[in-house]
């Protein structure tokens, strides 16, 4: 993608350096927070930093800050901003700017780099930042001329936050944000080569509002697109005029109501057996800003066969890719839902597949094995969930804790719930629970998360001690790499290939060590004590949850498999 910005511009009579232009386009951009970890390259700008009104968030791991800036943006809805150094410091954002690529999460991440006239003779921590981020971000930059830096970066948080979000990579030389010029303030701003598409096409919302009254068994799959667009609300109005079942993909979970009669469920490969089933069996399937990933759908062989699809998506490169469509609505969400709704709705005959997926509901629910003598992790989500009364913003890592959260904890809006999806990261949870309540300071954020990927960025617990943010973080200790472990059992002949972990630190000391009040708890009772007392609380509390290390998600659809297929509906 070429881009090109034509501008209007006014000459500033003073000189400013590369790092005071980085600052007050910044503040242009209406930036209030900056997640980073300083070094050489970036010394310019961190001195600049020092004397602004900028808030910036010192991690403890450049990997902690990206993931935080997640966190921070998709509670927000605004772009996260990171900054980080050349060399290692850049890499190590790489796994965070990569998960943010993959769930569309608006970023714009400034790395420092060496003098521009040492690059490429691998100058000492010198790395090809541009060669490196190219396939993970929507779009990267090098700023190779002081007087560019304003426009570079207007131009990316622009592109960031509009049509598919995603992240944006500027490479800082140390020489530019140590220089002194004369800038050109941009006016206006035209990119040529980038023209996201957000209405729709009349005549394709005609002919899906056509197959809507000549269906019998229609079914609604929302995705994150429906959240990145605001469009829940819209949502809504056009499912409860037409009468129509959701069901929702991972990410998708809080753009519909969970607790509404009309919603069956996450969909895939933990998905329930009604949402599965609806997916399996339905004649229309409107899909609205989901991705049609392998973990939703299956074996494609399998999947909505009987159905006419209609896909609504901001972006075209989606529409088509897995599944094959028959009504493709390339539009955002909120734009296409409403002119929907501005069209007569349809009168709807689909009682009878109402009734058939509430039956599906009512025989085949989530399940659970309640033991006397183990702590289930189900009911630890569930426990969490009635103390918080839903009432939370959650955020987990990724494996079979996540799993539970997204099936046990329901989500009535939008923007309460921050996991990793497309790239499934261990290590997400904590960092992004930092972020998350620094963009909502007053609601309660509980981080949900395993005692593996706990381990990987735990060091960001002296972030909550330094700022004493009141994030309560909820381990589901099963001592194991539970969905490693899980799938070994399926798959492997129950040979658990370092999937074990056996020997810890003790959680409670460590939370200690930074002041940080801490309980392990081995029982229902004893959890819902801790719960009851400390989520009140206006400060950091860890909660040690030891559970059953034999649980296993259910339902599952093993690969390969079909929605259809799925294993362990009942106990």
């Amino acid at each position: 993608m070429e881009l090109k910005a034509e501008t209007t511009v006014q000459r500033h009579s003073e000189a400013e350096t590369g790092a005071d232009l980085f600052i007050r386009a910044l503040v242009d951009e209406g930036v209030e927070m900056i997640f980073g970890y300083p070094g050489g390259a970036v010394l310019p700008i961190y001195d600049a930093i020092y004397k602004a009104s900028i808030n910036h968030v010192l991690t403890r791991h450049e990997q902690g800050a990206v993931h935080a800036a997640e966190g921070y943006a998709r509670v927000s809805g605004k772009p996260g901003v990171v900054l980080a150094t050349s060399g290692p410091g850049a890499t190590n954002l790489v796994t965070g700017i990569a998960d943010a690529m993959m769930d569309s999460i608006p970023l714009v991440v400034f790395t420092g780099q060496v003098a521009t006239h040492v690059i490429g003779t691998d100058a000492f921590q010198e790395t090809d930042v541009m060669g490196i981020t190219t396939p993970i971000t929507k779009y990267n930059y090098q700023v190779r001329r002081v007087e560019e830096l304003p426009r570079v970066v207007k131009e990316a948080f622009y592109i960031a936050r509009t049509g598919r979000p995603g992240p944006v990579v500027i490479d800082i030389p140390k020489d530019i944000s140590s220089e002194s010029a004369v800038v050109k303030e941009k006016r206006e701003m035209i990119l040529p080569g980038y023209t996201p598409v957000a209405a729709p096409n009349v005549l394709y919302l005609q002919k899906l509002t056509e197959e809507i009254r000549n269906s019998k068994k229609p079914v609604i799959l929302v995705g994150a697109g429906v959240i990145h667009a605001g469009a829940s609300q819209a949502l809504l109005s056009f499912v409860e005029k037409r009468n129509i079942p959701v069901v929702s993909t991972l990410l998708g979970l809080g753009a519909f109501p969970g607790a509404h009669p009309l919603f069956f469920g996450m969909a895939g490969m933990h998905g329930t057996y009604a949402a599965n089933m609806a997916l399996y069996d339905c004649d229309l399937l409107i899909n609205i800003g989901a991705r049609f990933d392998d973990r939703l759908t299956g074996n494609l062989s399998y999947f909505a066969k009987k159905a006419v699809i209609a896909h609504i998506d901001i972006d075209p490169a989606e529409i088509g890719k897995n599944v094959p469509t028959h009504i493709p609505i390339v539009a955002d969400a909120r734009e296409a839902l409403e002119k929907l709704n501005e069209m007569d709705p349809p009168i709807q005959q689909a009682e009878t597949w109402l009734k058939q997926l509430e039956g599906y509901r009512n025989e085949f629910p989530l399940w659970y094995r309640s033991g006397k003598n183990a702590l289930a992790p189900e009911r630890v989500v569930e426990l969490v969930y009635e103390q918080t009364r839903g009432e939370a913003v959650v955020t987990t890592d990724v494996g079979q804790h996540q799993m539970w959260a997204a099936q046990y904890f329901t989500f009535n809006q939008p923007r309460r719930w921050v996991t990793s999806g497309g790239l499934g990261t261990m290590g997400y949870g904590l960092p992004a629970a930092i972020g998350a309540q620094l963009a909502a300071p007053d609601e309660t954020v509980i981080a949900i998360i395993g005692d593996g990927g706990f381990q990987m960025t735990l060091q960001e617990l002296s972030v909550l001690q330094e700022l004493r943010l009141p994030v309560k973080i909820i381990i589901i200790n099963n001592q194991a790499l539970g969905m490693v472990r899980q799938w070994q059992e399926a798959f492997y002949g129950s040979r658990y290939a370092h999937s074990l972990i056996p020997v810890q630190p003790d959680f409670v000391k460590l939370a200690e060590s930074y002041d940080i009040q801490a309980f392990r708890v081995e029982n229902e009772a004893e959890l819902r004590h801790v719960l009851k007392t400390t989520l009140p609380n206006k400060e950091p509390v860890l909660i040690d949850c030891r559970v059953d290390g034999r649980e296993n998600v259910y339902p599952m659809v093993a690969p390969g498999k079909g929605l259809h297929e799925m294993t362990g509906v009942k106990p």
